[in-house]
Parts: structure tokens; C-alpha cells; sequence
């Protein structure tokens, strides 16, 4: 066998995201792009905002000597230090440059911590529904994912069920908020509860109990809501994120990783951290982007075009008869799908022209979701499709 068996079993398991998104390019093939109605992959098509433009024709005009050379393997000292700042806005924390880590986006980061803190064999935590990748991330460091669900009718944090999952094994827990792909924002008293079964359960076995917040929709937060800063909630916290979704860069692949102040050990932490960015191969976050995040760190895209969407599609599907859970943030939609097997759901989809994710991907069978990250008229002109899509199942009859 030309790859490894191991690798080869991931690749039949590997993202429904992809495997869609390559069945839309044979439909825009066949039927025109303009017919075909995609929302399987979170890219976003608006533009960064103007001040990303700004930026990159400042640092153009005035090139720096020298700036394309290597740096410290945690990043430039000042976008560190922006990040921090921003990080001590948001909380009641004093975070410092030495508290972040500026990565190749939140995967690089996400990465960088679990080859930190895991020992062969040990647990992680992860709530379904679930970002598809971080099984495989967990794998990647000789960790064993432990799946636990959410509520089911509104995919909020089941605190007892994490509790009966954590084991003396259990060394990290990854939680995603706004949600990927429900779109729920878990509110900070259910953060501070579960930080108190955190130290319970820390002194309970004698050891630290990680909880990684993995963070790129949290600038996305509708309605007037604001995502709870973690830090604030939950001691032993680890903030990974990057700047896909908040300034539109998914293809620079820019991100960090902060720690709370309060971390256990946090200068070890931060050592080994540093060590793992290095050797993990990312070696730095891009020179460029990082110098083009640093002045950046409040700018964001229009938020309020992503609401308007949210707000088209929730009523518009809502009225044909899905079920749907509406999103706080991000730019998903999950509802349930209305045949038992979403697989068969997305599949009849297609016959519309419609392209799906089935929930199957994201260890939460029976829903399916939608990304809204596109043109609000591809939404409107998918309408009349929907319409079809959901008479043939039997909605609104």
C-alpha cells in the first residue's frame, strides 16, 4: 500500500464538507454555476474590511528592512502584544504578550496545544455536534476523542453528561462557541458551572484539565449578543482562533493561541507550546499576515450582513416546515432533517441543485447544515428550489 493504513481509513472517514463541495463542481459542470445552490464550505465571499486594504497598502509602500526574515517561533513581539491587548478588552483579565502564540490559523493552533498536553492514550472531550477535524486533530498527538452530546433541543452544554465522561483520562475538553455547525453560543453561567465541575473533577484526580475555546466565529454574534469572554468563566482556559471568518482571510491562515493568566503552570505551558510550534512543522505564522493582523485587531466584517442572511433563510425554511434551532452567530444553519437518514436527505437535495453537509459529518445524524456564507442573492434565487425540495418530503402538507 502506497500510504499508510491509518491514513488511508481517515480518508474514507474524512470530511462530508469536501466530498459535497467536489459533488457541486460537477453540477456547476452540467448545470452552470448560476443554477447550482451551494452551501456546503464556511468561505466566506464577502471581502475583508477596507481597513485590511489600508494596511496592506501601508506596509507595501513602506517596506521594513528585514521583514520578511524569521522571528521568535512565538511571532513578532507588537502582534502579540495587539492580541493581548485585545484579549484584556474583552476580559477581566490582564492578558500580556507573553500569554499568546500567533499560529498558522486555529487548526495550527489547536495542533500546537494538543501536542502540549497530551500523554499517549489520554482523553479530549468534544460535544456534538462537532467541528469534523478535531478527531483527527486529536489523533494526530495520540489522543483518544470522547464524544458527548448536547441537549438535543437546543444543542446547549448537557453539563451532566460531561461530567459522567470525565475520567482520570480526560485531559482536555474543546468547546466552540458560536457553535460550528448549530450556531449556539453557550451563555457564561453554563461556562461557570462547568468550571466548577472542572476544579471538582481537577482535584478530585490530582491533575489539570484543560478547556480549549476554539474561537473564529466569536466576533460573529447577533441579535446584540456578545460571546462570554472565557477567561472570565473558566480557569485552566485556552483561547484558539484565527482571522478566517472575522476579517474575511480564511487563505492566510493567520491565528493564535492565548492562555488565561490563571493557567496552571501557564510559563510552562506556554514553553512547551512554543517548543511545539516549532517542531510541528508550522515553525511561525506567516510574516506578512502577521504584520498585517496587528492593527487590525477590532476591525470586522459587517456583521450585520451575515444577520440579514441568518434572518432570510431562518424564516424562509421555517415557513416550509424545518425544524431548525436559531443561530446566535456564526454562519450556519442545522435543522433536522426531515428523513431519518440526512445522508438520503442531502442526496434528494441534489436533485435540485441544492448542495448540503449531512449532520452524519459532524457526529450528529438526522440534521443536516447549511452555510450561509455566500451571496445573499444565492439564497433568494434558491428559494423557489427549497420550495420543491421540501414538497417532495412532505413539509407543509
Amino acid at each position: 500500500m502506497a500510504i499508510a493504513k491509518k491514513i488511508s481509513t481517515c480518508i474514507e472517514q474524512s470530511s462530508w464538507i469536501r466530498k459535497m463541495f467536489e459533488q457541486g463542481d460537477l453540477l456547476r459542470q452540467q448545470f452552470g454555476a448560476e443554477n447550482v445552490f451551494d452551501f456546503t464550505i464556511g468561505n466566506p465571499s464577502v471581502e475583508p474590511p477596507p481597513a485590511f486594504h489600508a494596511e496592506l497598502k501601508k506596509i507595501a509602500d513602506n517596506p521594513i528592512s528585514g521583514m520578511h526574515r524569521y522571528m521568535s517561533n512565538a511571532g513578532y513581539d507588537d502582534t502579540r502584544a495587539a492580541v493581548a491587548q485585545f484579549l484584556s478588552q474583552r476580559s477581566d483579565k490582564k492578558v500580556d504578550a507573553a500569554n499568546v502564540i500567533m499560529t498558522c490559523g486555529a487548526g495550527g493552533a489547536l495542533n500546537v496545544v494538543l501536542k502540549n498536553v497530551l500523554n499517549h492514550g489520554e482523553e479530549v472531550i468534544i460535544l456534538a455536534p462537532y467541528f469534523v477535524e478535531y478527531k483527527f486533530y486529536i489523533d494526530n498527538h495520540c489522543g483518544t476523542p470522547v464524544v458527548v452530546e448536547t441537549k438535543e433541543d437546543n444543542f446547549q452544554l448537557d453539563l451532566q453528561a460531561i461530567e459522567n465522561h470525565i475520567s482520570n483520562k480526560t485531559k482536555a475538553i474543546i468547546i466552540n462557541s458560536p457553535n460550528n455547525p448549530t450556531g449556539v453560543i453557550y451563555p457564561a453561567d453554563d461556562l461557570c458551572a462547568l468550571n466548577k465541575l472542572l476544579l471538582r473533577k481537577q482535584q478530585e484526580f490530582g491533575s489539570t484539565i484543560y478547556l480549549v475555546s476554539d474561537e473564529p466565529y466569536a466576533r460573529l454574534a447577533y441579535d446584540n449578543q456578545e460571546v462570554p469572554a472565557v477567561f472570565n468563566c473558566i480557569k485552566n482556559s485556552i483561547v484558539v482562533t484565527s482571522h478566517s471568518k472575522d476579517l474575511a482571510l480564511p487563505g492566510e491562515r493567520i491565528g493564535y493561541l492565548a492562555t488565561n493568566p490563571d493557567l496552571d503552570e501557564v510559563n510552562k505551558f506556554m514553553e512547551g507550546a512554543i517548543f511545539c510550534n516549532r517542531v510541528l512543522g508550522f515553525v511561525n505564522a506567516p510574516a506578512l499576515a502577521q504584520r498585517l493582523i496587528t492593527n487590525l485587531q477590532n476591525e470586522s466584517v459587517d456583521i450585520d450582513a451575515y444577520e440579514e442572511k441568518r434572518d432570510l433563510f431562518y424564516t424562509e425554511l421555517t415557513n416550509l416546515g424545518f425544524e431548525v434551532v436559531k443561530p446566535q452567530g456564526g454562519f450556519y444553519l442545522f435543522p433536522k432533517s426531515p428523513l431519518e437518514d440526512d445522508v438520503e436527505f442531502v442526496q434528494l437535495a441534489q436533485k435540485y441543485n441544492i448542495l448540503l453537509v449531512p449532520g452524519k459529518g459532524f457526529g450528529a445524524p438526522g440534521y443536516f447544515r447549511i452555510a450561509y456564507c455566500i451571496d445573499k442573492q444565492i439564497i433568494e434565487n434558491s428559494l423557489p428550489a427549497w420550495k420543491k425540495l421540501a414538497a417532495e418530503v412532505g413539509l407543509g402538507s
